[in-house]
């Protein structure tokens, strides 16, 4: 059993958005050697997450947000007396800090309309982390 652990760093230009990360877990899964086990997906932040979604064009990933931003109004929540932010605390915490993709014969289990995206719900940020860990052979 092998373990691998790096991170991705990505700035972000916009308050709410996704951003597809697939293809640099992609990467360095490759480049870890590992063939069968378990990708673990994890964004560091308590304003930010992890979701699997449809790729094939933004209009999903567009619905997502408006639907979050429905869901989550912008102000009138009680954290928001300390940093005004209380919203993408709540959509965070909806979707999730993390996701797991099976890791098949050195490929993502991910199938023909799934993509791995972060979800920024508190930018622009100079800097956001993904912890991403490959544990497996």
């Amino acid at each position: 059993m092998s373990l691998r652990q790096f991170v991705l760093e990505l700035e972000t230009t916009t308050r709410e958005t996704l951003y597809d990360i697939t293809e640099q877990v992609r990467t360095e899964v490759a480049q870890s050697g590992i063939k069968n086990g378990l990708v673990s997906i994890y964004a560091q932040g308590a304003t930010a997450a992890i979701m699997i979604q449809e790729n094939w064009d933004e209009s999903v990933q567009n619905d997502v947000i408006t639907l979050l931003r429905k869901l989550v109004p912008r102000g009138g929540w009680e954290h928001d007396q300390q940093d005004g932010n209380a919203d993408a605390h709540l959509k965070s915490g909806l979707v999730g800090p993390s996701e797991i993709v099976p890791l098949i014969d050195g490929s993502l289990g991910l199938s023909t309309w799934q993509n791995i995206f972060f979800c920024e719900f508190d930018g622009p940020r100079k800097k956001r982390r993904i912890m991403v860990t490959i544990i497996g052979a």
